[in-house]
């Protein structure tokens, strides 16, 4: 499924409309048949991926328990244990990533991931690079390469295609391989 499509469709929205389809997917959410379709194909030990929203990506975890609704696991990267809905689970291996279109789009909340490699312009127009830690409502906090923390507006960030790079305080210059398109 293409997020990216239906998002730019619903941005002529109203937000009772948006608020009429969440309802709607809600109770789709709940249907028993959808439910029994994910729950019989786990089984304990299993590795798998759910979405994260707070980090708007896939954390990979492995299943503890499987219930009615919810699934029990343990997160790979940290070891913690979560109670999940069912329908977190990726199954499917679906691609999560909801791409800008145009040069011309901003960034949103909805196009960034926490540990993804960002750049921005700070008040005297330099570049700067960083990693997102944290998805905020109107910001993300940034963690630049010299250690700083900044919340910096979605709009005025950018995505930076090698994160291997880095700042060089006066040259302006970054270290890094061009990748073909």
């Amino acid at each position: 499924m293409d997020y990216s499509s239906i998002l730019q469709a619903l941005q002529q929205a109203s937000l009772f409309d948006l608020y009429r389809l969440r309802v709607g997917i809600d109770n789709m959410l709940d249907q028993p048949e959808r439910l029994q379709t994910v729950r019989h194909q786990l089984r304990p030990g299993m590795t798998i991926a759910y979405f994260d929203s707070r980090r708007n990506g896939l954390t990979e975890a492995i299943v503890e328990e499987v219930q009615r609704t919810n699934v029990h696991v343990i997160d790979k990267e940290g070891g913690r244990k979560w109670r999940i809905p069912l329908y977190m689970i990726n199954l499917a291996g679906a691609e999560t990533d909801i791409h800008v279109r145009a040069a011309s789009e901003k960034l949103d909340k909805n196009r960034l991931k926490v540990g993804e490699a960002i750049g921005y312009h700070d008040r005297q127009n330099r570049e700067v690079y960083g990693t997102i830690v944290q998805l905020n409502q109107k910001s993300a906090t940034v963690v630049t390469r010299t250690g700083e923390r900044w919340r910096v507006s979605y709009g005025l960030l950018f995505k930076v295609m090698d994160g291997e790079g880095r700042q060089e305080r006066d040259a302006g210059w970054i270290e890094g391989e061009i990748l073909p398109s």
